[in-house]
């Protein structure tokens, strides 16, 4: 059992007392000794107010306060804890809980259907905490403007990368590239602390340009290791507003000595807006370089066919919305399935992002998915990991 697990402090919010007892002895197997419990949702407050609480395993049917309005409430907190959702209900009722607790800013880690088994538990508990990445839970409060201007003359801005795998092979073939703030106090911050404010305030294009120049420049040593990786790299909708931003991305590449034709720049789909004339010609200038484009969080916005029709996309990424828990999940499975069906209509590559089991790698993998990335493959990692994690991913992809 590992350290990380044996050190986190669960509180389990039940009032059955068999599945208390249950989820007891569950945890006793991972290393986790005497967890929290409580029998309502008040309750459970009460604890998070009181102690350092890590994960919460909450069932949704509960009395007094069930276990969805004690999501809001739990939303509330300054640096709420990760959450395991519990049901006995219809599968339906649990995916909708789920997604109703992201969209309250909580990290829900995922669900667990009645009766329970031991290794869903093992494998969402792994997730508590975002331990790989070094975020802690205070990370996504919003950094001020005044911090942001100096974080950057500060080089606060730091690089993580997550791989992409194929489905032919199960061999790499690219990363995502993720922003990582350090704070003044040296902790690390989310993007979500960082970009809204950004584009608020008119720094975006700032920050835009760090990370763009530090992805090439990791991309230009992987490609002088002989490494063959595409770089790709979210940009926001304000970057595509500079008519000067294609020469900006070719000369990032030509400084660093990265390959031009291996960068995919990821346009997330709610982002695109109806007035799309100066990022539409961006976009086309971008692609007429040789630059990849992903339409990225695809179906989670109103007008998905018709950006996919406007704009000359390369790649299609599948929101995690429409991936974790496919597999039980009909709903999501059909949306699922139908994205990988225009996506491969329409001659892009096709990626799922968020896959998490070994079920939904083998779902996405039996219906065409070209690339898959996600916890089930690799979190995202500092650049100096990336050698050791490809060393042990290709042994057990042999």
């Amino acid at each position: 059992m590992t350290g990380s697990l044996a050190e986190l402090t669960v509180l389990i919010v039940d009032d059955n007392k068999f599945i208390v007892g249950l989820l007891r002895r569950y945890l006793e197997k991972l290393g986790i000794a005497a967890p929290l419990e409580a029998h309502d949702g008040a309750s459970a407050l009460d604890h998070v107010d009181s102690a350092v609480v890590d994960v919460v395993l909450c069932d949704l049917g509960m009395p007094g306060m069930d276990g969805i309005e004690f999501l809001r409430h739990l939303a509330d907190r300054e640096a709420p804890p990760d959450v395991i959702l519990l049901s006995g209900q219809d599968r339906s009722i649990l995916n909708t809980a789920v997604r109703l607790g992201r969209a309250h800013g909580l990290c829900v880690l995922g669900s667990v259907s009645k009766p329970f088994t031991l290794a869903p538990f093992k494998a969402l508990l792994e997730q508590a905490g975002n331990g790989a990445t070094g975020i802690s839970r205070g990370s996504f409060q919003p950094l001020t403007p005044e911090a942001i201007r100096a974080g950057l003359a500060a080089d606060a801005v730091e690089l993580v990368f997550q791989p992409k795998v194929s489905l032919r092979n199960r061999q790499m073939i690219g990363v995502e590239t993720f922003l990582r703030w350090r704070d003044v106090d040296g902790q690390l911050k989310s993007p979500a602390a960082v970009v809204p404010v950004a584009e608020q305030w008119g720094l975006i294009n700032g920050l835009t340009e760090v990370v763009v120049r530090k992805a090439m420049t990791q991309s230009g040593i992987w490609r002088d290791e002989g490494h063959r990786f595409n770089m790709a790299i979210n940009v926001s909708m304000h970057d595509l507003d500079r008519y000067d931003f294609p020469e900006f991305v070719v000369d990032a590449a030509e400084s660093a000595g990265a390959d031009l034709a291996a960068v995919i720049l990821e346009i997330t789909e709610s982002q695109i807006m109806a007035d799309i004339v100066k990022p539409l010609e961006v976009l086309s200038r971008l692609r007429l370089k040789g630059v990849g484009l992903a339409i990225d969080d695809y179906g989670t916005g109103a007008s998905s066919m018709q950006q996919l029709k406007r704009v000359p996309f390369t790649e299609l990424k599948i929101d995690r919305e429409f991936v974790a828990g496919a597999p039980e999940d009909g709903a999501a499975r059909a949306m699922l399935m139908s994205s990988i069906a225009l996506g491969k209509d329409l001659g892009l590559t096709v990626v799922a992002e968020g896959v998490e089991t070994e079920s939904e790698w083998r779902l996405v993998a039996s219906r065409g998915v070209d690339v898959v990335q996600g916890y089930f493959v690799a979190r995202p990692m500092a650049a100096g990991e990336m050698e050791g994690w490809l060393g042990r991913w290709n042994s057990t992809a042999c």
